[in-house]
């Protein structure tokens, strides 16, 4: 946002950092609770809704509608994702072979 006093300009901007935790898998967080799974389930649903959000706004046609009202987690981000934003995204991936599903799941989404 630019703003002009006479011959100054002032611009202000916003730099938003979310670690967004990763998809959760219940059968590898060694966890039993109830808590937990619920935790990943919502952690989870939050990464879908967000990159239903993303698929909305890459789009080559304008979309109708953006579901930014799917999650929490896209309401807060909705300023930084539509409009003039400049949004990236940066996706931690591991190179074991161990975690060859998880890291090609992540560059998938990443890649939208």
């Amino acid at each position: 946002e630019t703003r002009r006093r006479g011959d100054a300009a002032t611009r202000r901007g916003r730099f938003l950092l979310a670690d967004l935790a990763g998809s959760e898998s219940a059968g590898r967080t060694n966890e039993s609770g109830n808590a937990r799974r619920r935790e990943a389930r919502t952690i989870n649903q939050s990464l879908l809704a967000l990159g239903q959000v993303i698929s909305a706004l890459s789009e080559q046609k304008k979309a109708d509608h953006v579901p930014y009202r799917d999650s929490k987690l896209t309401r807060l981000l909705q300023d930084s994702l539509g409009g003039t934003a400049a949004t990236v995204l940066i996706a931690c991936v591991a190179p074991t072979l161990a975690s060859r599903e998880e890291t090609l799941s992540t560059l998938r989404y990443a890649d939208r």
